[in-house]
C-alpha cells in the first residue's frame, strides 16, 4: 500500500512515500514562497523514483499543525483534494512522531475525510479594502 506523507508547516517542506511503515523515498526542500509551485513537482519526482503514479497512492498522512497559516493551507488543501478526487483515506497527525501516528491511523482503517489545519492560534485576516 503506497502512502504519501506531506508536511508544509514551515519553510522547509517535506514529502515522503511509504509502503506500509517502510520509507521508500523522502524529500525535504526550502519551499518558502514557492511551495504551491514546487510541491506537485516534488511528489511527481518521488513517484517517478518508485515507478509509480498519482493513482497508485492508497492513502495520505498530513502534518496538520500547528504551524504557518499559508504553508498548512497549501499542503492540507492538496491532501484534501487528493483524498476527495481519488477516493482514498487521508489522516492528519501532529507532534514529532506524526508520520508513525498517521501510518497507524491508516492501518486501523481511519479516514478523516477532511483535515482541518491547526494554526496554533486564530488566523490573522485583514479587512477588505474599499
Amino acid at each position: 500500500m503506497l502512502i504519501l506523507t506531506v508536511r508544509t508547516d514551515k519553510p522547509e517542506a517535506e514529502v515522503g512515500l511509504f509502503n506500509n511503515e517502510k520509507e521508500l523515498a523522502y524529500k525535504k526542500w526550502q519551499a518558502h514562497k514557492q511551495l504551491s509551485e514546487t510541491i506537485h513537482k516534488k511528489i511527481d519526482s518521488l513517484l517517478e523514483q518508485q515507478s509509480s503514479e498519482w493513482g497508485d497512492i492508497a492513502g495520505v498522512v498530513a502534518y496538520s499543525g500547528p504551524g504557518s497559516f499559508t504553508g498548512l493551507r497549501i499542503g492540507i488543501s492538496l491532501v484534501n483534494a487528493l483524498g476527495e478526487s481519488q477516493g482514498i483515506p487521508i489522516v492528519g497527525a501532529t507532534g514529532d512522531n506524526w508520520i508513525n501516528q498517521g501510518l497507524e491511523k491508516l492501518k486501523l482503517g481511519k479516514n478523516d475525510k477532511i483535515i482541518i489545519p491547526d494554526y496554533g492560534r486564530p488566523a490573522r485576516t485583514t479587512s477588505p479594502r474599499k
